[in-house]
């Protein structure tokens, strides 16, 4: 399968243009002052600009996502015959084969660089308070992506934000100080997060949510084959998510409802989610490409109607069978719907009504919406399998094979035009508990019979799974354990980005797991595409590159 209306183009002017403050730099340009010429109508739209950035990098399939998710253990892109090969690009992350050369790991830096140079630029423009603190958010996100994914972050001052010399590098230490120098400092000048309209821009909790997401991963990014955690830095996770929950946000009754057509009035957990709303552009913000999420799953033929059959989806991405059996309810190719809810095979209003689609994992013989068997395009049964292979062969199986994941119950009405109504969840609610949750077990609940217990009994409650006695972190030896807290996270969180760090916090990014036989350290980071280093010598290839 060919990537999608994604065009990279990779020049050292990403790396020359990076610009960033650092711990050397905490002014932040001052105080927060009052702009007396009020609200510059350039700056508005320098802003907005950086927030389109960040679009196809959280949108895109062979973005964020796919070097968060398909590098794994519960998200893979078999090769299907002639589809979804692209040179192997999808496989060899899967199984922690990628080279310096992938063309995704070189985008990723490249559009997270870009990021932060909007953002910077917006800054030497004289911005308002709110609008200085927004774009500093937004600065802070690529600046927390490169930490994650690359481990090195290249930065600028303000004063120097047009620079044509080699930008400055941050190493992980002076990295973390900055994020959360600046996310602390940007709270008070961001507005709070009143509803799912607010939650489309910068605000409050999404600043807290972020950097509690720098504390409880700062000693796997200094330690990555080795994490350690400090206890002030799990009481910081703690403080900060207390403040979250007294802010009004509850766990939505059904859980698909955080995803569908309609989750922008349905959804109760969204702290930072992308504006989509069916339109082009909302206020400045371009609607994304939402419809990626299914349509890299759904078989060709997953719909009927309205002349799409043939053309329903792009028949790649799914999970394999030990991370679909750690739900609830799960089976070899039935759904228990009386258990846990997020397993998914439940009636969904307005997508099983229009197509038989029942979101959630997929697995078993698909049926239209008058209960009709589907078939694949050799006329067999559309029944998805557990079993997959990172190449299939087989004409009569490779259709079929590998569960399937659709999360984000498809707009129908706007189907496969790029403008749905879907908004996309990257900071959600739910992950707030359960990083709560993880920093007790981390500190002052390790037996996981007090707080962390209760946090996660209050989400498998809300999702109709059964409340557990007890919850451990991990279990080493088996990284599906049904009551950890790295299980839960998955069976809450699948497919929201988050897999590979949670992974590599837990330490088991390394072990052996579904079409993955052996690993090696420096998979811990991605390479620094070579083009980047060229041109900006401050960069250092990560090791083992």
């Amino acid at each position: 399968m060919k990537l999608r209306n994604i065009k990279f183009i990779i020049t050292s002017v990403a790396v020359l243009g990076m610009t960033a403050c650092t711990k050397l730099d905490q002014r932040l340009q001052s105080t927060f002052t009052t702009n007396p010429a009020g609200s510059n109508p350039d700056v508005v739209s320098l802003l907005n600009g950086a927030y389109n950035d960040a679009n196809g990098l959280l949108h895109g399939q062979d973005q964020i996502f796919s070097l968060e998710e398909n590098t794994a253990d519960e998200c893979l892109v078999p090769t299907r015959g002639g589809d979804w090969d692209d040179n192997g690009v999808w496989r060899v992350l899967h199984s922690h084969n990628w080279q310096v050369t992938h063309g995704q790991t070189t985008s990723v830096f490249s559009g997270l660089g870009q990021l932060e140079s909007d953002a910077i630029s917006t800054l030497a423009f004289n911005p308002s308070p709110q609008q200085k603190a927004e774009a500093y958010f937004l600065r802070s996100v690529a600046q927390f992506y490169l930490l994650d994914l690359y481990g090195q972050v290249p930065y600028r001052t303000i004063a120097d934000y047009n620079a044509i010399t080699a930008a400055p590098v941050l190493g992980p230490e002076a990295a973390i100080d900055t994020l959360i120098a600046t996310l602390t400092s940007i709270i008070p000048s961001l507005p709070a997060n009143t509803s799912n309209a607010t939650a489309g821009r910068a605000n409050q909790d999404a600043a807290r949510f972020l950097l509690m997401k720098v504390y409880l991963n700062k000693g796997a990014w200094l330690h990555r084959s080795a994490p350690t955690f400090d206890p002030a830095d799990m009481a910081q996770v703690i403080a900060l998510g207390t403040t979250i929950q007294a802010n009004g946000y509850s766990l939505t009754p059904n859980y698909f409802d955080n995803f569908g057509p309609h989750n922008g009035s349905l959804g109760k957990e969204a702290i930072w989610a992308w504006p989509n709303n069916g339109t082009a552009s909302n206020n400045g913000i371009n609607g994304g490409g939402i419809n990626a999420r299914w349509m890299m799953t759904l078989h060709y033929n997953s719909w009927d109607q309205q002349n799409s059959y043939g053309g329903a989806g792009w028949n790649g991405f799914s999970t394999v069978a030990s991370f679909y059996n750690t739900f609830e309810g799960s089976g070899n190719s039935t759904i228990d719907t009386t258990k846990d809810s997020r397993l998914g095979g439940r009636f969904y209003p307005g997508v099983t009504d229009q197509s038989g689609l029942r979101p959630g994992l997929l697995v078993g013989l698909q049926k239209n919406e008058a209960g009709v068997g589907e078939v694949d395009r050799h006329g067999n049964p559309l029944a998805f399998t557990p079993d997959v292979a990172l190449v299939e062969t087989d004409a009569n199986t490779l259709e079929v094979a590998g569960i399937r994941i659709v999360k984000y119950g498809p707009d129908y009405a706007n189907y496969s035009g790029g403008h749905q109504n879907n908004q996309l969840q990257i900071f959600r609610y739910a992950d707030v508990l359960l990083m709560m949750a993880e920093a007790y077990l981390r500190t002052t609940d390790a037996g996981g019979t007090g707080p962390a217990l209760t946090l996660v009994n209050q989400i498998r409650q809300a999702r109709g799974a059964s409340t557990l006695a007890s919850i451990s972190l991990v279990n080493a030896s088996n990284t599906y354990d049904p009551g950890t807290l790295l299980a839960e996270r998955g069976r809450e969180l699948y497919w929201e980005s988050w897999r590979r760090q949670d992974l590599i916090r837990f330490g088991v990014y390394l072990i052996p797991w579904d079409l993955k036989t052996s690993d090696d350290p420096k998979n811990l980071l991605f390479p620094i595409p070579q083009a980047q280093i060229i041109a900006n010598p401050n960069l250092k290839q990560n090791p083992g590159y």
